[in-house]
């Protein structure tokens, strides 16, 4: 079952699991993953918590003992999230230390309220990584405007971090360019660069969403052709982007201090259009030293009949710019397709952060003690 999630990491491509929840920590479901299925490693964002703690299971002492506290729902939701990051990052401590660092990592996503926030974006990530206090954590967060100069002071602090919510390839260059300064933040005040690590998490099947959306507007057969094309030929270029910045003399002089490349990460890798293979964003996206993480849904289909062929990213740079301006050709705005993304990117996870609050304060007000 799991050949082709070995020939995946034979290829150089990290796999990752898109997914945590406590019951996946207790009962060893995770530690599970990582000996039978090449996980190395655990992303989390505010809809997966908000799924995870809704469901409940594993959580009723602690929500007891935080309402018995009578602490704040903010507070509360960090203690439960985090100690969940900390217990993974616990099991997956040896892939850490096996991989010199670059994998065995678990994500944790600063608030997504403050996403526009550049001062308090650099706040919460420091507390974050005080809380879950793991050599092995990534702090997430997102690559907006106000994210971009928050990336690079965090880096400088030498907390690794792992850069979400990228759809463009302007973006993504900038996003490089965020960590190269970092870096050279972190070199002048005497830190070791070996020891900071980040990835770059490019989203993929939302491209493909909703371009092939405007596609069946347009409705010609030229626009038919062209559906479930754009995303791969964005993250592809994404990686010609990625070869060029970390082929540049910038980065050979940090290179030379023990600087870590920060991996392409393809996120947003489960198909939502049930047309596709679903394992599309996975056979199609082989490179070396990337990430894939997955939701559970597609790390089972590629164990299950994944097709991996070698490097599928490579090569490829030509005919994905041709598929991008065939779309481009048909009137559909690259810029507006990717803003779009972004936004809805925020105001999605603020949705699902906001769900979780409101979820989280009524299990509190239902488990506190009552008054004597």
């Amino acid at each position: 079952m799991t050949d082709a999630l070995k020939r995946l990491s034979d290829e150089g491509v990290a796999i990752w699991l898109d997914d945590l929840s406590r019951k996946r920590i207790t009962s060893g479901n995770l530690a599970e993953l990582i000996d039978q299925s090449h996980v190395v490693g655990v992303t989390t964002n505010p809809a997966i918590f908000q799924k995870a703690i809704s469901g409940g299971e594993g959580y009723e002492q602690q929500l007891t003992d935080l309402a018995t506290r009578k602490v704040t729902v903010e507070e509360a939701l960090r203690m439960i999230t985090t100690a969940d990051v900390r217990d993974a990052a616990d099991i997956l401590r040896p892939v850490y230390d096996r991989t010199d660092g670059q994998d065995g990592r678990v994500s944790i996503e600063v608030d997504p309220r403050l996403a526009h926030n550049t001062p308090a974006t650099i706040a919460e990530a420091k507390q974050l990584a005080w809380l879950v206090d793991r050599p092995n954590t990534l702090i997430k967060i997102p690559a907006t405007k106000a994210g971009l100069p928050a990336i690079t002071e965090v880096i400088g602090k030498g907390i690794s971090v792992n850069v979400t919510l990228i759809f463009s390839l302007e973006r993504y260059r900038e996003v490089m360019d965020a960590y190269l300064s970092g870096l050279e933040k972190a070199k002048a005040v005497g830190l070791d660069l070996s020891l900071i690590h980040s990835v770059a998490s490019f989203f993929v099947s939302r491209v493909d969403s909703e371009i092939d959306k405007r596609l069946d507007a347009v409705g010609t057969d030229e626009a038919k052709a062209l559906k479930g094309k754009a995303a791969l030929a964005n993250a592809r270029l994404a990686y010609e982007a990625y070869e060029q910045v970390f082929a540049s003399d910038r980065w050979a002089a940090l290179e030379r201090l023990g600087a870590n490349k920060q991996r392409a990460l393809w996120a947003s890798t489960g198909v939502k259009d049930p047309a596709y293979k679903d394992t599309l964003y996975v056979d199609d996206l082989v490179a070396p030293n990337t990430v894939n993480t997955m939701p559970e849904a597609t790390l089972e289909a590629t164990a299950d009949h994944g097709q991996i062929t070698g490097d599928t990213v490579r090569g490829t740079y030509e005919q994905a710019r041709a598929e991008l301006d065939a779309v481009a050709k048909l009137g559909i705005s690259y810029d507006d397709v990717v803003q779009l993304l972004e936004d809805e990117g925020v105001e999605k996870f603020e949705a699902s952060w906001n769900d979780l609050l409101k979820s989280t304060e009524a299990e509190l007000e239902r488990l506190a003690p009552t008054e004597a």
